[in-house]
């Protein structure tokens, strides 16, 4: 709500990170099939992904993506009252160097990071979920391209695409290869609102945008290996439960800026 009301009275854009976790279980009613380290919609009307018309209402969302959805609604209701200038992206997985993923945020800076530090992993579910991955810098541009253009108001699904996904298991098999290491797993019951399998319908980016995605999973997932054994030192500081530096070493550790996914 400040940021909002600081923008309208200074007539400045808003780009708003939202996440794929405002469509809730609702996802959930896609049926999926086992697809032997994947579940994949069985339903080919969402053979592009979800879309930005998909429903947001009448089911559970998690505490996280509850709040998401409220702020979300107040920057669209922003843009429409007031005619603020507001681009919502709701986010799926997004990663990148500089990400200190945890267990429960960032999974795929976590499970990098766990591997290459021998660190246990635990999965919630039976690690076919399936998730949209965006590499931070492609992100940004989407940012940047909105920002550029003319664009009054619009919300966008934003990840990887089809093109662009993995499963957790999948993730680990893609981690053995790259690191030559396979991280003791351990699973756990599946967590409230956690969807089987998203996947971002970007075609409204592509199109409105001009944009799409340009670093695909393998490159993405070399650059965090290398940036996490470039400063193996920093995280051998801290306990397997949570990798979570101080601000002091967020900003000297070497490697790019990124955002939590």
């Amino acid at each position: 709500f400040n940021v909002l009301e600081a923008a309208r009275i200074n007539d400045a854009a808003v780009v708003f990170c939202s996440t794929n976790k405002v469509y809730g279980e609702n996802v959930n009613l896609i049926g999926v099939v086992n697809q032997g380290k994947r579940y994949v919609f069985s339903d080919p009307q969402y053979a592009n992904g979800i879309p930005e018309s998909f429903s947001t209402d009448n089911t559970g969302h998690s505490p996280y993506g509850s709040s998401k959805l409220a702020a979300d609604t107040y920057v669209q209701d922003y843009a429409r009252t007031y005619g603020l200038r507001t681009g919502v992206f709701r986010m799926s997985c997004i990663y990148g160097e500089r990400q200190f993923g945890a267990e429960d945020q960032g999974w795929l800076a976590w499970f990098t990071i766990s591997t290459v530090t021998r660190r246990r992993i635990v999965i919630y579910g039976d690690g076919k979920q399936v998730r949209d991955t965006l590499y931070v810098t492609d992100l940004i541009d989407a940012f940047d391209r909105f920002l550029r253009s003319d664009i009054k108001h619009a919300v966008f699904n934003m990840g990887g695409g089809p093109e662009n996904t993995l499963s957790l298991l999948e993730l680990l098999d893609l981690l053995q290869v790259m690191t030559g290491v396979r991280p003791e797993v351990s699973f756990e019951e599946w967590r409230l609102a956690d969807q089987r399998v998203y996947i971002s319908d970007i075609r409204k980016a592509q199109e409105i945008l001009h944009w799409k995605p340009k670093v695909r999973p393998q490159e993405g997932i070399k650059r965090v290996i290398s940036w996490v054994r470039e400063n193996r030192p920093l995280f051998n500081q801290f306990a397997s439960d949570s990798i979570m530096p101080p601000g002091d070493f967020r900003e000297t550790v070497s490697g790019d800026a990124t955002s939590r996914s």
